[in-house]
């Protein structure tokens, strides 16, 4: 990712505002990382790229972090999120941005409570077809339920501006919410991936560990998202012992989520995670290189999975 521009750039807090030590700040990132999730993912149209942006964005917080300067913690955050976000976009050249690509416009807004249903009920996909200016602003104000003055603060980008890019987003969706749903389904996987993916819900299934083990390439990632990180194949490993170890109803079923092999996972025993949630895979060359168990990103529970 580049540098992110202006991230301290925020005006001061009113005098009296609190400022935050660094335990209390990693708490607030913490309580903060399911809104982070709602505007990353909207940004990109990609739970899974919405979630390494949540991840570089925390990094980069609690590394940037000091308490002297930083006087609105919260709107800090999502400033970076918000730069770390147009970043991904630009490198990966997904469309052309423009950061204030709209003229100013004040004009009131008559259908705006009706927005605020078309922005939160709106697909992943449904955000992609709006500028970006425009997107980040309706999520912001409609998704996220931000102040106009806070939205344009994150964006950094003069109220009249960030007035503009609402109004003709809320416009845009009202205008996508009016045309028949695409339900096209993802890319399809390769027949490769395809045939991995069966294989290793048929062995997750028939509860074959050991099996799975034997599917891991050395140099295998594990990203158990918003609690922990594993690297190589020893280590990995152990990830498949809190499975076995699981008593009760426990599924899967290989999927395929915005063209990536998953596995949505069904579990009825822990009474801290009963349901559904899924499980990104990623092949090379025959061997498992990397892991992405969301049975602790509690936030997917708002159906963002489903609308995609």
């Amino acid at each position: 990712m580049n540098a992110i521009p202006h991230a301290t750039a925020l005006p001061a807090a009113p005098a009296g505002t609190p400022q935050l030590a660094l335990p209390e700040f990693i708490t607030l990132m913490g309580k903060l990382r399911p809104r982070l999730h709602r505007y990353c993912a909207r940004m990109t149209g990609s739970i899974f790229d919405g979630e390494d942006i949540v991840q570089d964005t925390l990094a980069k917080a609690a590394q940037a972090y000091d308490p002297a300067t930083v006087q609105h913690a919260e709107g800090w955050l999502f400033r970076i999120a918000h730069n770390t976000a147009m970043d991904f976009l630009r490198s990966k050249a997904r469309e052309e941005v423009h950061l204030a690509d709209e003229e100013p416009d004040t004009t009131a807004d008559p259908h705006a409570s009706a927005e605020l249903r078309h922005a939160t009920t709106a697909a992943l996909r449904t955000f992609m077809q709006l500028l970006p200016a425009q997107r980040s602003a309706v999520i912001l104000a409609d998704v996220l339920g931000y102040a106009m003055d806070e939205a344009a603060e994150v964006m950094n980008v003069s109220l009249p501006a960030i007035k503009a890019s609402l109004h003709r987003g809320r416009l845009r969706l009202r205008e996508l919410a009016q045309q028949p749903q695409d339900k096209a389904p993802p890319p399809a996987l390769s027949p490769a991936d395809q045939a991995l993916l069966t294989e290793y819900a048929a062995r997750f299934n028939a509860r074959d560990f050991d099996g799975l083990r034997d599917m891991l390439g050395d140099q295998v990632h594990l990203n158990l998202v918003a609690r922990l990180q594993l690297d190589g194949k020893a280590h990995v490993a152990e990830y498949f012992g809190r499975y076995s170890a699981v008593t009760g109803v426990m599924r899967v079923t290989p999927t395929n989520i915005e063209g990536r092999p998953a596995i949505w996972l069904h579990q009825e025993s822990d009474s801290t995670v009963n349901g559904d949630y899924i499980v990104g895979l990623e092949w090379r060359d025959g061997k498992l290189i990397a892991i992405r168990d969301f049975r602790y990103a509690f936030y997917f529970d708002d159906g963002v999975l489903f609308d995609i």
